[in-house]
């Protein structure tokens, strides 16, 4: 029997995503010994989605997210500023913050930020992947959860799941799962 893991993904509106997130699952499930599971798709539950998310994964052993792009902003402004310049702004003059504008900009679901949040709450290995072009934001910035976030195109000539990257990186997170797995079966120790 295959090993649960939860996939978290933006629903893919090109034929390249879904075709990616099928070559994703079928690796999964081939090479790692891994069954994808993901709310709405292989899983049901009648509670609101935050329950029965966090119910589903806590039956998993670890998370792999596909960050599609999912939205594009053509033009925006973002009113944001370092904690270095809002120090400055309070010793001197207190001026408000100015804009930066946010252009041609794409973002993925809210979800796989949120499910990626989850899963580094129970504590369970988790793998970002993010498409060429998201804007790397929250967990999908690099270094935020710890793990190497690797970025793939689907323009490319090799699919990223022929990389040695994906290869490695694949084979790390597939040993943290297992170990997550193992873990799970033995009680608690007091020593």
């Amino acid at each position: 029997m295959n090993i649960s893991i939860f996939l978290s993904c933006s629903s893919p509106y090109t034929e390249e995503q879904l075709a990616f997130k099928k070559q994703v699952s079928t690796y999964l499930d081939n090479y790692l010994g891994f069954s994808a599971r993901t709310l709405g798709v292989t899983d049901y539950d009648p509670d609101e989605p935050l329950t029965a998310c966090r119910r589903l994964m806590v039956e998993c052993n670890g998370l792999i997210t596909l960050a599609f792009r999912r939205y594009y902003l053509k033009e925006g402004w973002e009113y944001a500023e370092d904690i270095h310049q809002k120090q400055l702004n309070d010793r001197k003059t207190n001026e408000p913050i100015k804009p930066r504008p946010l252009d041609n900009k794409y973002f993925t679901s809210p979800w796989c930020q949120i499910e990626a949040a989850m899963a580094f709450s129970l504590g369970l290995p988790i793998l970002v992947l993010r498409e060429k072009g998201v804007s790397p934001r929250g967990l999908m910035k690099q270094g935020i959860s710890g793990i190497y976030l690797p970025e793939f195109d689907l323009d490319a000539e090799e699919s990223y799941l022929e990389t040695q990257e994906w290869k490695e990186i694949s084979n790390e997170w597939g040993g943290l799962v297992r170990a997550v797995r193992r873990a799970k079966g033995y009680p608690p120790r007091a020593y």
